[in-house]
This record gives structure tokens, C-alpha cells and sequence, in this order.
């Protein structure tokens, strides 16, 4: 179906009593699920009109294909991810910083870098267990064994966990050792995974493909958004073009334009688009200026001795000057960098 209009009911009553009565004159009808009481419709509005109590509706005629991510039913809003003391808030005035290994490895690789950056100043905890990667001879990450080490980096820590999911299967398993759910770029239009991810409550960081547009992006978000669960946070890491000086070439315009049309929150992922740590400070930096609400970066306590992506993690020294840069960068924008 091909939504030609949004229609939002000011209550749930209201909403259910008018879809019924659209469906009653046979329109195509799509209720949104989520906070947002609204409809897709494919049909003219005048029908919508008639069917609908006066001023318990209201119409946009022009809606984009992602009406539920967009800022035209609702405002720029945060995301918390985690709970208790050390929950963080993505998309208010303070910038977040997620940082950690690319994979964990081990118990005392996990807890030698979580401890890091902990110390540093991140406010929540990034690493892989599940590792899709372009060889099948690559390291694919521990499983649910590494399930388990950032089960214990949590505890240990207090800080909330970010990992990846690959396969819709592994959903619950990942949901009840993390505080977010991250697809990653590879599975971006994994439509199957997006609509498990969306079925839990768990907050989704969803992170661009390296060949999709940002229209596509938000697509994708939608998908989440569909099937239930509102709580998502968009991540840009890079699109392929035919510039090959960094491994990806971060797209910072899709970072303003984001900002400008989506609800959702940004945050920025410098590591995979430099390829390369003495790019990761002034890309981050870059991403930050032009609105993006947090970043999420990969740290390694002996990167040449990662079994995953190495070569572009930062080192804790760099790290820490990392944080410095964006503290004393903050009020030009009028955000904060604050300390967990």
C-alpha cells in the first residue's frame, strides 16, 4: 500500500472508532502501534474526514513513507538506555559517550577495557559477541559466551551494555544480557530482525548501511517503530563511495538532515568510518558539530592485539583525549559532556 496521508486520533478510542469506520467503506487501513495514535491511509481525505469526529482528528496530507520517525507526529526526544543510577539519556543536552572493545575476547581483555573507559568517562559500554564479518576465516565473536562477559562487565560496572544482534533467534538472549539491542550496518534492511528487535521494549541503536541512503534509514527504523517499540536511536558510521583515503567517508550532512526530519536521536560512529584511530577525534568532532547527540567508539588497551578491527581502535590514552576535546568543544554548541 502506498500511504498517501497520515491521520492521528487524539485518544486510542477515538483511533480504534475511526479505523473501524474506514474499514467499514472499504479504505486500506494501517494502524501505527506506539504512543502516537495514527493511521496510514491510501484514500482521500475527505472520507477520513467524514468519518472522523470533529476535533478528534487531524490529517497530514503530505506524510513521509516513515511517518512514525519523523518529527511531524512528535518532537526530538531521548532515548534511555539502562536503568538506575548510571541509566543514560540519548538525545537530551548532554552528549553520551558509548565505548569499548570491537568483540570481547576474553574475561581479562573485557574487564581490563570496560574498567578503561569506565575510568575515562563512558557512560555506557560498547563490545561484540556476536561478530558478522565479510570473512567466514574472521573472528566472529564468543556467542553467548560473550553474552555472559558483558553480562558480568554490567554488573561489575554499573554502566548499561550495548551489543549486536545478527539473527532474530539470538533476540531474547541478547535482550536479557544488554540494554540495547545494536543491528548493525550489514543488517540494516534485515527486515526479519527488525521486526524482532521491534516486538521487545529493549532500546535499538540502528546503524546506517554503507550503501543505504538515509531515507532508506529511517525506513528501517520505521520497521521498529511498526511493530511496537518506539525506543530507537539512529547511528551514521559511514557510506562506501569512490573515496578510499578512509575506510568509509562519514556522511556528516545525513547527521543535520537527521536531525532536521527525524524524532529520533544521532549519535555518531567515528571508528568505522576513519579505519583509522588518528581520525577518530577529528571525525567525532565533526559528527558532534553538526548535531549529532552522542558518539560510539571502539577502545582497545592493546589494539594490535584485537582479534577484530584493531587497526582503527583507540588506544586509553587517546581515548581520554578524546573526552578532553569534546568537553572543551560542548558549551560552543550548547551541550555538556558530563561525567557518570
Amino acid at each position: 500500500m502506498a500511504a498517501r496521508m497520515v491521520v492521528v486520533s487524539r485518544t486510542a478510542e477515538a483511533n480504534n472508532a475511526l479505523a473501524a469506520a474506514l474499514r467499514g467503506t472499504g479504505v486500506d487501513v494501517i494502524e501505527l502501534q506506539g504512543p502516537v495514535h495514527a493511521l496510514l491511509l491510501d484514500d482521500d481525505t475527505a472520507l477520513a474526514e467524514r468519518c472522523g469526529a470533529a476535533g478528534d482528528v487531524v490529517i497530514h496530507r503530505k506524510a513521509p513513507a516513515w511517518p512514525l520517525a519523523s518529527n511531524l507526529l512528535r518532537p526530538a526526544r531521548t532515548v534511555k538506555i539502562g536503568t538506575g543510577a548510571h541509566s543514560v539519556d540519548v538525545g537530551g543536552t548532554s552528549w553520551i559517550v558509548i565505548a569499548g572493545p570491537c568483540a570481547v575476547e576474553t574475561p581479562e581483555q573485557t574487564a581490563r577495557i570496560t574498567d578503561a573507559v569506565v575510568a575515562g568517562g563512558a557512560h555506557a559500554l560498547r563490545g561484540g559477541a556476536f561478530k558478522p564479518r565479510t570473512s567466514p576465516y574472521s573472528f566472529q565473536g564468543l556467542g553467548r559466551a560473550g553474552l555472559e562477559l558483558l553480562a558480568q562487565a554490567r554488573t561489575k560496572t554499573g554502566r548499561p551494555v550495548v551489543t549486536e544482534v545478527v539473527s532474530p533467534a539470538d533476540v531474547d538472549a541478547v535482550a536479557n544480557s544488554a540494554d540495547c539491542l545494536q543491528v548493525g550496518a550489514r543488517n540494516m534492511q534485515n527486515f526479519a530482525l527488525l521486526k524482532a528487535v521491534g516486538e521487545t521494549r529493549v532500546p535499538v541503536l540502528l546503524k546506517r548501511g554503507f550503501g543505504t541512503t538515509v531515507d532508506e534509514l529511517l525506513g528501517s527504523a520505521e520497521h521498529i517503530m511498526a511493530a511496537g517499540n518506539d525506543q530507537v536511536i539512529l547511528c551514521e558510521r559511514g557510506i562506501r563511495t569512490f573515496e578510499v583515503s578512509t575506510r568509509f567517508t562519514l556522511d556528516v550532512a545525513a547527521i543535520a538532515w537527521l536531525k532536521q526530519r527525524s524524532n529520533l536521536p544521532v549519535i555518531v560512529d567515528p571508528s568505522h568510518a576513519a579505519g583509522d584511530p588518528k581520525m577518530v577525534a577529528p571525525l567525532t568532532l565533526a559528527g558532534l558539530a553538526a548535531g549529532a547527540d552522542g558518539i560510539i567508539v571502539e577502545v582497545h588497551d592493546a589494539p594490535h592485539e584485537a582479534k577484530s578491527d584493531g587497526h582503527q581502535a583507540l588506544g586509553v590514552d587517546g581515548f581520554t583525549a578524546l573526552l578532553a576535546s569534546m568537553k572543551a568543544m560542548a558549551p560552543a554548541f550548547g551541550r555538556t559532556l558530563e561525567r557518570p
